[in-house]
């Protein structure tokens, strides 16, 4: 089933209500809804939350730039962004997809416990910080061009991809102008997970929580699957992206702290 909303002088909360409403998750009505909707989301201007708590898998296609925390708390949609999306996105997310065709801001994935988030281009500062991980659920993030700073901080679990297709310029003096792969901080307090980052990267940028190490076959298959999705949705050559160009950081301690509180 096909829906579409034209979100044109909307607010967040009336097109929240109407996105609730059609996907059958109001909250005042326990009214199903049977089988999968694909629900586009036209002239979206800001608006907040969108996709939050939503569960099932629906698809929602988003023309135009959403608000902050797009799909927080989200458990099973995958929701597609044809331009930049802001802050938060992905906060505290269960499972599902976020596809952002441009660049997005900070926090992306914040405290992400499972799902998988896809960036085309560029991410802020704290992407993916507290990420975590449970049994089963792995919470993903690709991003397409670079970071900002302290990627992976107090990272827990899942997986962060970085492959450098494009990258950002430095704003700071004396660096303004320059291009970066990724910023400083990096994995500052990680202590699980694995971030892979195609290229390499100066020690003086690392959180002196996380060491390089070689990926294996394992690391071959992971970087193989997601950088193939990446490919797919972004309409990228996979033979730009060789998994032998990737380093791996991984923390050397699941509990970088415990010295400070505990003898």
């Amino acid at each position: 089933m096909k829906r579409v909303i034209d979100a044109k002088d909307l607010k967040y909360r009336e097109l929240n209500s109407s996105i609730r409403k059609i996907l059958g998750q109001s909250y005042l009505s326990d009214k199903k809804v049977d089988g999968r909707v694909e629900l586009t989301l036209e002239n979206i201007l800001g608006q907040r939350y969108i996709g939050d708590g939503l569960k099932e898998d629906h698809l929602i296609n988003i023309m135009g730039i959403p608000g902050n925390d797009l799909a927080a708390f989200m458990d099973g949609p995958t929701i597609e962004v044809f331009e930049n999306g802001q802050d938060g996105i992905g906060n505290t997310m269960n499972a599902g997809k976020v596809i952002i065709h441009g660049d997005v801001g900070d926090i992306p994935g914040y405290s992400m416990r499972g799902g998988e988030i896809y960036i085309e281009k560029n991410a802020g500062f704290r992407c993916g910080i507290h990420m975590k991980s449970y049994q089963e659920k792995i919470p993903v993030i690709v991003i397409g061009g670079s970071a900002g700073n302290f990627l992976g901080e107090y990272m827990a679990g899942g997986i962060i991809i970085l492959l450098g297709l494009y990258r950002q310029k430095m704003t700071h003096f004396p660096y303004s102008g320059t291009e970066q792969l990724v910023g400083n901080y990096i994995g500052t307090g990680m202590h699980g997970g694995a971030i892979y980052i195609r290229g390499d990267v100066m020690d003086y940028k690392l959180g002196k929580e996380v060491k390089k190490v070689q990926i294996d076959e394992k690391d071959r298959e992971i970087l193989n699957k997601y950088t193939g999705n990446y490919c797919k949705y972004f309409n990228i050559d996979k033979k730009e992206i060789k998994s032998s160009q990737f380093l791996k950081l991984i923390p050397f301690s699941h509990r970088p702290y415990g010295r400070l509180y505990t003898y």
